[in-house]
This record gives structure tokens, sequence and C-alpha cells, in this order.
């Protein structure tokens, strides 16, 4: 529960803004029929609280989630600027380690390409990594 509490108080968040507009969606319906002497009817309150709802749905939420998401996404999979930027970082961090000594550095280097998968410039675990519990790179 905790490892998804952000996406959990979105929810509620969404569920009750929705709830709340069409309780005072509802009681705004009623005073204004009720003002033109008419009865208020189910039928025509869910069409308009149905199209109004939709039009704030793609004015707002889905151009925020697109910008939000969609970027992330887009950027995270692979744009030139971050695939870049990482590659860069692999080959500074890489340039380091065999400054520590040439065969250690290249040996440190194997190592960490064993537990990460290198792809284009993004570097993933596939398994544990190899850190003892002295905190130094090793096999476990």
């Amino acid at each position: 529960m905790k490892k998804y509490a952000y996406a959990w108080i979105t929810l509620a968040f969404f569920a009750i803004s929705f709830g709340l507009h069409w309780m005072f969606g509802w009681m705004s319906y009623v005073e204004e029929a009720t003002q033109h002497g008419q009865t208020p009817t189910l039928g025509p309150w869910l069409t308009e609280m149905g199209r109004d709802t939709f039009e704030n749905w793609q004015s707002e939420f889905l151009q925020l989630l697109w910008q939000v998401v969609g970027l992330a996404y887009f950027l995270y999979v692979g744009s030139p600027s971050s695939k870049e930027n990482d590659d860069r970082l692999e080959a500074k961090i890489d340039a380091l380690l065999e400054l520590v000594g040439r065969e250690r550095g290249i040996a440190l280097i194997e190592e960490i390409d064993e537990t990460h998968l290198r792809h284009g410039g993004h570097a993933s675990i596939h398994q544990h990594p190899p850190y003892h519990a002295a905190g130094t790179l090793g096999r476990t």
C-alpha cells in the first residue's frame, strides 16, 4: 500500500472531486429547473453532466496526463538528449574506474556489466547488485 501511496492519494482526490462535481451539478440543475417551474428529471441532467465532465476531462486532465506521462515516457525510452547524456556519463565513469588501475578498473566495469544490462545508453538491473557487506563490489 505504501509503495503506491501517490497513486492511491491521486485516485482519492479524483473520486472525491468527481463525486462533488456531480453532486453540485445535480443541486444546480434542481435549482435551475425549479426556478423555471419544471420538474428536474434524471435523463437531461445525466446528458448535461456527461457533456460537461468529458469536456473538462479532455481540456484539462488528458492534456496534463499527456504532457507529464507522455513526455516522461518518451524521454525515458530514448530521446536523443536522454540517451546521449547516459552514454556520456557511462563513458566518464568507465574512464574513472580505469584510472583506479587499468586491470582493476576493467574488472570492475565487467562486473558491473554482468549485473546491469546496457541498452543504448540505459542500464537496468537484471540481478541483485554484487555488493558485499563492506560495500565493495565483488561476487556474492
